[in-house]
């Protein structure tokens, strides 16, 4: 791996480490926006625990070392997860800056799995 893609991996993956640990303590803490935001897409607010435990569980399983498929699996969870927040949002009408945080989470999400190091990849 050169060492420009494992710079773009790392900071991809920081970045996408700091974005769904601080949305899921968001979520698990129900603040008062969090709970707005899924009342206004018509979600049940025990979406929130569901998806705050998920996305915290998530990150530590990108960063710890080895076990390649379940970051496969994890990769997969937080692209389903921020697509089905952007079409959430498309679906209700909101305006671009809804699209945002899940459209910037969603790019952090692709870049770290295209440029994982060989050893975080499922053979």
């Amino acid at each position: 791996m050169s060492k420009r893609n494992k710079i773009i991996y790392w900071i991809a993956t920081i970045w996408l480490a700091l974005g769904m640990t601080s949305t899921g303590i968001v979520q698990i803490l129900k603040m008062k926006e969090e709970t707005e935001m899924m009342a206004h897409l018509g979600y049940p607010l025990y979406f929130l625990t569901i998806l705050g435990v998920w996305k915290i569980l998530g990150v530590i399983a990108i960063l710890i070392p080895k076990y390649p498929l379940l970051k496969e699996w994890t990769y997969a969870g937080f692209f389903f997860a921020m697509s089905g927040a952007v079409f959430s949002h498309l679906a209700v009408g909101d305006s671009g800056i809804a699209y945002f945080g899940p459209s910037l989470l969603l790019v952090l999400t692709v870049l770290s799995w295209y440029f994982r190091p060989a050893e975080r990849r499922v053979v």
